[in-house]
């Protein structure tokens, strides 16, 4: 059997603001905190439940905000890439700017399909196709 990936983990000035921008941005709740960390994913399952349905197969991955001094100083390396579900591109991505994502500059060409944004503390992440009904089919 192959590992499972079970957390992401972002280093950042504030976790607190950042766990309520992702929260927002993903429906998602926090789930524990201590000082300088917080821990955010999906709402609705207790310990045995989550760990019951890691083994049996992948699950979304909960995401860890944890407060380092320095700044965010280069492109990342990885990642999130979100797809609305409920909505088109363009909304989703005017409702990631009113919570405080700002629109950031990676080299793209322009022709790409997707959007990419910044959170608070600058992190990139792209909007991706919607997933909507209306929007997507196979």
């Amino acid at each position: 059997m192959a590992s499972r990936m079970t957390e992401l983990s972002l280093d950042c000035h504030d976790p607190e603001a950042l766990a309520a921008f992702w929260c927002a941005a993903l429906d998602w709740v926090v789930l524990d905190r201590e000082p300088g960390l917080v821990e955010i994913g999906p709402a609705g399952r207790d310990d045995g439940e989550l760990l019951e349905a890691v083994r049996s197969g992948p699950v979304a991955p909960t995401m860890f905000l944890a407060a380092v001094e320095e700044d965010k100083v280069v492109k990342n390396r990885m990642h999130v890439d979100l797809s609305p579900i409920d909505r088109s591109q363009d909304e989703e991505v005017e409702r990631l700017l009113a919570l405080g994502a700002t629109h950031a500059e990676v080299g793209q060409t322009g022709e790409e399909s997707w959007t990419v944004l910044a959170d608070p503390e600058g992190n990139e992440f792209c909007v991706l196709r919607s997933l909507a009904p209306g929007h997507f089919s196979l």
